[in-house]
């Protein structure tokens, strides 16, 4: 199917307009049901004005109205002129410089969380060359002192759908349990095995509760 242009502001749209359901909103926009519900429930995609298929000629009304009425049929995008964006298949993902900095902080919290996990799956994620991975996991990296593993879909450098699969492929090929939960990690440096503090970044100064006694 070709790609449907704005398609977040798409499923505000539809979601304020159709009786659609999330997984054929999701399924029409490219986007995970979970992300179309956020959308919904407006913890995603706040102040995106929605955008009518109709009006831009991606959808007609009797699509919409069969689809809705047929919660198992999938919207079919309307034969449009207007020249489409092409979709990028190979070569490394874009990143913004002023995000690039942040790439080995990501790398980190994935090796910690996430081990199963390979080198080309996390390079695919964040958009990074081997090496770089690698010298993050024997703590050969250039600025391995200064790291602090943070969540790569925080730091906006791929999407929370995205890390999803790559984990449930990388655990049902390796046998383990196809959850989202994470596992332990037991090759990963003592250093990023430490507990997090409320910002959750490692406490540099350990457990200080024994200087600081509770009143009874």
């Amino acid at each position: 199917m070709t790609q449907v242009l704005m398609p977040k502001a798409t499923a505000v749209w539809l979601i304020d307009n159709t009786g659609l359901s999330f997984e054929q909103i999701g399924a029409f926009c490219g986007l995970h049901p979970l992300e179309v519900q956020g959308i919904a429930d407006g913890e995603v995609a706040i102040g995106i004005v929605g955008q009518d298929p109709i009006a831009n000629g991606q959808l007609t009304a009797e699509e919409i109205k069969r689809c809705e009425e047929d919660g198992a049929a999938n919207l079919k995008m309307a034969k449009s002129d207007i020249p489409q964006p092409l979709t990028r298949t190979k070569g490394p993902r874009y990143t913004p410089v002023s995000k690039r900095q942040d790439k080995p902080d990501a790398v980190a919290w994935l090796i910690r969380h996430h081990p199963e996990l390979s080198d080309a799956q996390i390079s695919r994620l964040i958009g990074t060359t081997k090496q770089t991975i690698a010298a993050i996991r024997d703590r050969s990296h250039w600025n391995t002192a200064n790291l602090r593993p943070r969540d790569p879909v925080l730091l906006g450098l791929c999407t929370q759908t995205d890390l999803n699969a790559a984990i449930l492929k990388a655990r049902k090929a390796a046998g383990k349990p196809a959850t989202l939960d994470p596992l332990p990690n037991p090759d990963a440096p003592e250093e990023m095995q430490q507990p997090l503090d409320d910002q959750g970044q490692q406490s540099r100064w350990g457990d200080l509760s024994a200087l600081f006694p509770t009143k009874n």
